[in-house]
């Protein structure tokens, strides 16, 4: 495989209109620290973003901040904490869950993964925080897309159709972000011993409160046993989490606490241990074992996500545990994906989208990895691909 390492716009440009020409399918990656995820590449050359670095504007007073696509997620937010901002859409890693080291990811492999984290039931994910992206399509075109400022517009929106499309569509070279002032301290409440229907009604009333809840999990005894030092001893753990100045965290944990009454207990955890409470659910570190062991990505209704994994529990072996107020559900699996049985559930119970994100490679070449697209939407995705990629050289078949 032969592998080539742009360090500028120009020489990314160059690659893909070399590609172009000569009908040669390229794999796109940064530090590759998502590679595990899709059906594995038929490529025999490789395009290399890892030296495309460096941010190229940063305006706190503004809260934009535009990069190259390789730069490390690690080095912008280590820059944005600094200025007490950050990427709101708290971007997951990828990196522990797929058997790599942590901080690999990108700027760029966050647009084109639309990574989020716990906070997208109050932030949203990273599409919607994408200002603007220059990028190259797969006909070797240079374009860009969008701008610095948030403005509405009407058209085409590249930057956000990039997101979620893992490469197939176009490269991204540079890419500008919304950014966002960091919560002055946070602090976690800790509702001990819920079976896994009572936690998803715990954190409804949580999120249907003027608490203003940034982050809403739960974890089965099993999980949250492994997790930490012991300091969800208690056995299944549900997470709500409040961010903000020291005084209205202060009111609005007690105005929670009145929320659910003087019967519940809730033990809590602030500062830091509370940031490394959320990056254990934001990085799915639970299942982060080693092995290739399937693990599921599951959204759904956060009133069906539970119930459709009970039905599971009685066709197959299956840990999992929850974020999103219950509407994301990470499920690992003993053996079989059994990608048929659990689409098929997913669907009985309202529907959703799962997507398989750690397995085998024999398994990833055989199973459909992403939620297939319904046949309106799927038509939509292949006028897109005809267009920006029409002889399919960006990722081919990595999304099936």
């Amino acid at each position: 495989m032969t592998t080539f390492t742009p360090t500028s716009a120009d020489e990314t440009l160059s690659v893909i209109q070399w590609a172009a020409a000569e009908n040669t399918p390229l794999e796109i990656l940064g530090h590759g620290s998502k590679r595990g995820i899709g059906r594995p590449p038929q490529t025999q050359h490789a395009l290399d973003l890892s030296g495309l670095t460096g941010v190229t504007l940063y305006e706190p007073e503004e809260l934009v901040l535009s990069a190259r696509a390789g730069t490390p997620l690690s080095e912008i937010e280590k820059l944005l904490a600094e200025h007490g901002q950050e990427l709101a859409f708290e971007p997951m890693d990828f990196g522990p869950l797929l058997g790599g080291g942590a901080g690999r990811g990108t700027i760029g492999g966050a647009l084109a993964a639309n990574l989020s984290g716990p906070r997208r039931i109050k932030a949203g994910a990273a599409r919607d925080h994408i200002l603007g992206i220059h990028a190259v399509s797969g006909r070797g075109e240079a374009f860009k897309s969008g701008g610095r400022v948030v403005k509405n517009v009407t058209g085409y929106d590249m930057s956000k159709l990039m997101a979620g499309s893992w490469g197939t569509l176009a490269v991204a070279t540079d890419v500008t972000f919304k950014v966002l002032p960091a919560a002055e301290t946070e602090t976690t409440l800790v509702l001990s011993g819920l079976l896994d229907d009572a936690a998803v009604a715990a954190m409804a009333v949580a999120m249907g409160s003027s608490a203003e809840v940034s982050g809403a999990a739960h974890l089965p005894e099993m999980v949250a046993a492994r997790i930490g030092d012991g300091e969800l001893a208690g056995g299944a753990a549900t997470l709500l989490r409040i961010e903000g100045f020291g005084p209205s965290v202060e009111y609005r944990v007690k105005h929670l606490r009145d929320a659910f009454g003087r019967e519940a207990h809730f033990e809590e955890i602030s500062g830091d241990g509370s940031k490394a409470l959320w990056r254990v659910v934001r990085d799915c570190l639970p299942f982060a074992d080693g092995s290739e062991k399937p693990v599921w990505r599951v959204s759904m209704a956060p009133g069906e996500a539970h119930k459709a994994v009970m039905a599971l529990r009685m066709e197959a072996a299956v840990e999992v545990f929850y974020d999103w107020a219950g509407g994301l559900a990470w499920l690992r699996m003993e053996g079989d994906p059994e990608a048929e049985l659990l689409r098929g559930l997913i669907k009985k119970f309202g529907g959703g989208h799962a997507t398989l994100v750690r397995a085998s490679t024999t398994d990833r070449a055989v199973s459909p990895v992403f939620e297939p697209q319904a046949p309106a939407l799927a038509e939509l995705s292949r006028r897109l691909k005809e267009q920006f990629d029409p002889q399919d050289i960006l990722n081919p078949g990595r999304m099936g």
